[in-house]
């Protein structure tokens, strides 16, 4: 009998995550030992995506993985974010993990950095949805079930009115021409709560929305929690 792979995967929080994840999951040769999430440690916060460390621990817990969290500060070097990344990988690889899980879709600027980053310490990149058109993407992730809220946008590329909103066919549908149906060039982020590989959807309520570097607008998350007296606009916020 062949022992299993050992794998962990990249965690953003977010759709091409959860996708990459389901994707990977139907190849049952291989185990795995954690989902690894870049957080700024000065706000506690999922990185680019702005979703709170506590939301993350319940993703995580609701899948059944262990976390594993890689902090960065807030105006982190590429330097800082690779020294921190490799003492992890680091850590994984002594305990016989070679692969690493990626939800990148077409960027081959980033899967090439990716590559090489792990070449150097003997791991290699899983890819399970590279080169798949984004808008079947896209679709395929609301027809699976899964459930996502979008917690950042780009403002060079959307609206303030675009964060906060659910991502589902109606969101497809208004996106401007030229943003890419998944934001694959950073044009949104979101954080995925409910869907197929979830043991439970997580539960939140929209807080407010704030535009950060004079850029990024973010919508905040926050835990939904048991006897929590909600006001009646937050109750339609609920999920």
């Amino acid at each position: 009998m062949f022992a299993k792979k050992k794998v962990i995967v990249a965690w953003s929080g977010g759709k091409e995550s959860a996708l990459a994840l389901h994707e990977f999951q139907k190849n049952g040769d291989c185990e795995i030992l954690a989902l690894l999430t870049t957080l700024t440690k000065d706000y506690d916060r999922i990185s680019m995506h702005g979703v709170r460390r506590v939301l993350l621990e319940e993703q995580a817990s609701s899948l059944g993985f262990p976390l594993e969290k890689v902090f960065i500060s807030k105006n982190a070097t590429s330097e800082e974010y690779e020294s921190e990344m490799q003492k992890i990988l680091e850590k994984y690889q002594m305990a016989g993990v070679s692969y690493v899980v990626f939800g990148d879709v077409f960027l081959e600027d980033v899967r090439k950095y990716r590559e090489e980053k792990l070449s150097k310490i003997g791991m290699k990149g899983i890819f399970p949805i590279w080169k798949r058109d984004t808008t079947e993407l896209a679709h395929t992730f609301i027809n699976l079930g899964f459930k996502s809220i979008i917690t950042c946008v780009d403002s060079n590329c959307l609206g303030k009115i675009f964060v906060g909103r659910a991502f589902d066919k109606r969101f497809l549908s208004e996106l401007p021409s030229g943003v890419d149906p998944c934001g694959e060039n950073g044009e949104f982020h979101s954080f995925v709560y409910d869907g197929p590989i979830f043991q439970k959807g997580i539960r939140y309520i929209k807080g407010g929305i704030v535009l950060r570097d004079n850029r990024f607008y973010y919508c905040d998350l926050i835990p939904a929690r048991d006897g929590m007296a909600l006001t009646p606009l937050s109750k339609s916020a609920i999920i």
